[in-house]
């Protein structure tokens, strides 16, 4: 963890600084806005989408030479691993959110429901009535649809690079205020402290753009932000930064599906997503035991040899 915090503090340009600042402040900022302007919606949406350009700045910081030396095949282990650990997390979550926080799972529902009914109406009544004979505008109405919806999905996912701009800050101002408890190695508690930090933000961040009762309002942020802890748990793990946006994205593009288009997506994906898991376990497996003979072999045939000439 040491060589961690001090990989993510290493020295940061004035310009880099100022855009990981637009990235979590600024991003916070126009969140709020949203629920008041349709500009302010439409600038959170460029500034996720710049976010992608900012992390590829900042992954490198995250990975260790060892991530960079890993095979195709353990990266997708790896992103595997990943998905089903957020999914039994997340699955956790929901549970003790439905137990917990009633008003919030009613309103939760009622938005889900209402939004689903919106857009099949919206898909019924986009298409002249008069034109029935052009089927291809149905198709489109269905296209822009969907594709909204994995738009929004996939910019969710560039979330994770606002989690590490977060901790990223959080890290290089606790390094400022203490700076002999820095100097001293005792960085984890650092470390986890911008790792609570951000997920308790990232819970309030899904209440910003709404304007909701505090009952619904409490039960949003800690349902989210556990999920969100469990995305930054999953990011220090792996030390992948794009691993862990594709499975943030790729969770919340299922849901929808689940949501809105198809029943038990995410279940459905998921179970496909353990069988190829549990194939890449076993060749990976297979390999790393091959690979220990051949080297156990090179070892020995030098020693035969040596016993050889000695007799």
């Amino acid at each position: 963890m040491m060589s961690l915090t001090t990989n993510l503090t290493k020295p940061i340009s004035k310009n880099l600084l100022w855009a990981i600042i637009i990235v979590t402040i600024g991003a916070e900022v126009l969140l709020y806005l949203t629920r008041y302007s349709s500009l302010g919606s439409t600038l959170y949406d460029a500034v996720m989408v710049s976010s992608f350009f900012i992390g590829w700045k900042l992954y490198r910081r995250l990975s260790s030479e060892q991530e960079h030396r890993k095979s195709p095949r353990q990266i997708m282990l790896q992103f595997t691993g990943a998905f089903l650990i957020f999914f039994l997390g997340s699955t956790v979550v929901n549970v003790y959110s439905n137990l917990t926080f009633e008003d919030f799972n009613e309103d939760y529902d009622q938005y889900v429901q209402d939004y689903t009914e919106s857009q099949a109406l919206e898909i019924e009544g986009g298409v002249d009535k008069e034109l029935p004979d052009q089927p291809i505008g149905s198709i489109f109405e269905k296209i822009d649809t969907i594709g909204y919806d994995l738009y929004n999905d996939t910019l969710a996912g560039l979330e994770e690079v606002w989690r590490l701009a977060y901790i990223i800050l959080l890290l290089v101002i606790f390094k400022k205020v203490f700076p002999r408890r820095w100097e001293s190695g005792r960085r984890d508690g650092f470390l986890m402290a911008a790792l609570f930090i951000t997920s308790i933000l990232f819970g309030i961040d899904h209440t910003l753009d709404t304007d909701q009762p505090w009952a619904i309002r409490i039960g949003a942020i800690v349902t989210f932000a556990n999920m969100g802890l469990l995305f930054g748990l999953i990011l220090l793990w792996t030390r992948n930064l794009w691993l862990t946006v594709i499975v943030h994205a790729v969770y919340d593009i299922t849901a929808t599906l689940s949501w809105y288009y198809i029943d038990y997506a995410v279940e459905y994906f998921t179970l496909g997503v353990l069988i190829v898991h549990v194939c890449l376990y076993i060749f990976e497996t297979i390999h790393q035991n091959r690979f220990m003979q051949q080297r156990a072999s090179v070892q020995e045939g030098p020693n035969i040899e040596v016993t050889q000439k000695v007799e």
